[in-house]
């Protein structure tokens, strides 16, 4: 795999975000190329395994981790001592040290895991939408709505991971895993009050970059909200129309 291009210039952005939004919504692609969180059960736990770059029998490590019914997994791969020249460096990306950083976890030299319940959050409707791969980008909906029985005063933060969901066996990793290729954080200010009969609604529609190397056909979306010490509060995954069952 090639090493991931997280960023592009803003000028870039505006174009290829037009050119995504417009594909994303057509009709012919909503029929045929949306892949959604609609109709999937709840996930019970959220599972984050990180790997150094550096730690190529980790990539290859058979060992299963004990976990959870309808647990959802993510594979970080951390930038390495050896820089570019890591044997898994073309996967890893920065945005590994930012979730470490927020989950107050150390750099693995080799790696390490860890597993959060997901708490449930009545009345909160989280979902996620993704549309085709275009120019490289792929275009993707997060939204949240929040009755007022469903506030809290607790600060929340979004977060909307790209996946790219490998079967066992494939990419010579002997356990099916969901490799973090992309990351997106919205900016929601939750507001504390409500009137009884409102809603408070978030969305956030933008286009994806799609790292190098990472085939479309195998991109997910997993998003969820947590609050500041951390707990994941509630979660969603895209499951696409061929699929029997969303990958975990």
């Amino acid at each position: 795999m090639k090493s991931p291009h997280l960023i592009a210039k803003p000028s870039q952005l505006l174009v290829l975000a037009g050119s995504a939004m417009a594909v994303l919504f057509s009709s012919s692609a909503l029929s045929q190329s949306t892949c959604s969180s609609d109709g999937q059960a709840a996930h019970q736990a959220l599972l984050e395994r990180f790997i150094s770059a550096d730690c190529a029998s980790c990539w290859r490590d058979p060992t299963p981790l004990e976990t959870a019914t309808d647990t959802v997994t993510l594979d970080w791969i951390v930038p390495g001592a050896q820089g570019e020249e890591a044997p898994l460096s073309a996967a890893a990306t920065r945005d590994a040290l930012v979730r470490l950083e927020d989950q107050k976890l150390t750099v693995p030299g080799t790696q390490t895991s860890q597993e959060r319940k997901v708490m449930g959050w009545p009345g909160a409707e989280l979902r996620v939408v993704q549309g085709p791969a275009v120019n490289g980008y792929l275009g993707v909906i997060m939204s949240l709505k929040l009755p007022a029985s469903a506030l809290t005063t607790s600060p929340l933060q979004a977060w909307l991971v790209m996946v790219e969901s490998l079967p066992q066996g494939l990419e010579e990793s002997p356990v099916s895993r969901n490799l973090v290729r992309n990351v997106l954080q919205p900016s929601w200010n939750m507001r504390k009050t409500l009137e009884k009969s409102e809603q408070l609604e978030f969305y956030e529609l933008r286009p994806m970059n799609i790292p190098a190397g990472a085939l479309p056909e195998r991109l997910r979306l997993v998003g969820w909200i947590q609050n500041v010490q951390g707990q994941i509060l509630t979660t969603a995954a895209t499951s696409c129309p061929a699929e029997e069952k969303p990958s975990h």
